[in-house]
């Protein structure tokens, strides 16, 4: 009994150690409240299909300082995310415009599918007209009598 007591309190005070105090807010609320506004409009760059906001990377710890240092320089949000796109690409916002270059990644899919559903009908229409137009020679016409059972012999 004593050595399940004395392993759950190492247990605890192992827990204890490896705990982590939440990061301090911005001393401004508004500041912090503007952070998280323009953070959520970009993306971690280590994450991918997580907002910089949402992301607890170390890389996206960094962004989120720079864009910090970035409000308090007086940049408008616009100017954070032009200066932010120049440095990593498009990559980095979150909801990529829809330019020349992203149009064709944007609507690609959807216009592959349409062709695809285009080609698929046309083959069909196709085969059903060529099936339908092509009669049967007097010779398969006789084998499928001969595979078919005889009326007379049901009866």
């Amino acid at each position: 009994m004593m050595r399940v007591l004395l392993s759950l309190v190492l247990l605890t005070l192992a827990a204890a150690t490896l705990a982590k105090e939440a990061p301090p807010m911005a001393e401004d609320p508004v500041l912090e409240a503007r952070l998280m506004k323009v953070s959520k409009e970009l993306r971690c760059l280590v994450c991918q299909n997580e907002t910089l906001a949402d992301s607890h990377a170390d890389l996206a710890k960094d962004l989120r300082r720079e864009v910090r240092d970035l409000i308090r320089q007086g940049k408008s949000d616009d100017q954070i995310k032009v200066y932010l796109t120049q440095r990593y690409g498009d990559f980095v916002l979150y909801r990529p415009r829809v330019s020349g270059i992203t149009w064709l990644l944007w609507f690609g899919p959807f216009l592959l599918l349409i062709g695809v559903a285009f080609g698929v009908t046309s083959f069909i229409k196709r085969r059903r007209r060529a099936l339908d137009e092509t009669p049967l020679t007097a010779e398969e016409v006789a084998r499928l009598k001969s595979l078919l059972p005889n009326e007379s012999k049901r009866a």
